[in-house]
């Protein structure tokens, strides 16, 4: 099983991967596709990149806090989109309507109501704008990580695309075939900014308080990068 294990590392790693030709559910050559991250976002651009599916990013996040933690990652995400050569449009940061959306479900567990509700939020503002803009296909980089519940945010992505005659949001398993492992590779390879917690302000202040009960220090926000700190074994376990 250990050997088994290491020939799919190696199978399956950026440098020796063989990418397949990806074809969208409905035939479409264009996608829009909602970012959260660099990070998560990295091998997803890459595999579409590769299949010459026409893709822009919406960067939509209000949930992320604080300010300067959103510009961090947005300003990554808008560097490896140019690098690309990917259409990038930076959403609006409605932070103030998230938290209203969110009052009351500020001591929910992660992949709970809360996170619905998020999702829900920044998928229809997506769908939103892919219609304005003439698409009929739209994603998100959200399921890649193995911290999130993918049935949760493919009901999400379906829900909001379902409000628009012709749209479909396609639920592709971007973890599997080694994308996970792929997203960390790519991400080192980048050095990508490497940020420690979901996003929101519930998640950083859950993931300090687990890290308190675990003798470990408090997250360190704007200062890790993948492939430049010795960290990254840690943060690999978490991200």
């Amino acid at each position: 099983m250990k050997k088994q294990s290491q020939d799919n590392t190696e199978r399956f790693s950026a440098e020796n991967y063989q990418r397949p030709q990806l074809e969208t559910p409905n035939g479409e050559k264009k996608l829009f596709l909602h970012s959260c991250c660099a990070p998560c976002a990295v091998e997803i651009m890459e595999a579409l990149a590769a299949s010459e599916i026409e893709t822009t990013i919406f960067f939509y996040n209000p949930n992320i806090h604080p300010r300067d933690e959103y510009e961090m990652r947005k300003e990554e995400n808008i560097r490896f989109a140019q690098k690309l050569g990917m259409d990038f449009i930076d959403g609006d940061y409605n932070v103030r309507d998230w938290f209203d959306l969110t009052k009351g479900m500020e001591h929910e567990p992660e992949r709970g109501i809360r996170c619905t509700a998020c999702f829900d939020m920044r998928f229809d503002v997506t769908a939103d704008e892919a219609a304005k803009r003439g698409f009929n296909l739209i994603s998100s980089t959200l399921g890649i990580s193995r911290w999130k519940n993918m049935d949760q945010i493919n009901g999400c992505g379906e829900r909001s695309a379902s409000r628009h005659e012709g749209m479909s949001y396609w639920t592709y398993n971007w973890r599997k075939q080694g994308g996970s492992q792929r997203m960390i590779e790519l991400s080192k390879k980048e050095e990508f900014y490497q940020q420690e917690y979901c996003g929101c302000v519930y998640s950083l202040r859950d993931t300090n308080l687990f890290r308190e009960e675990k003798g470990r220090q408090k997250v360190k926000r704007l200062v890790k990068f993948y492939g430049r700190d010795a960290v990254l074994e840690d943060a690999e376990k978490e991200n």
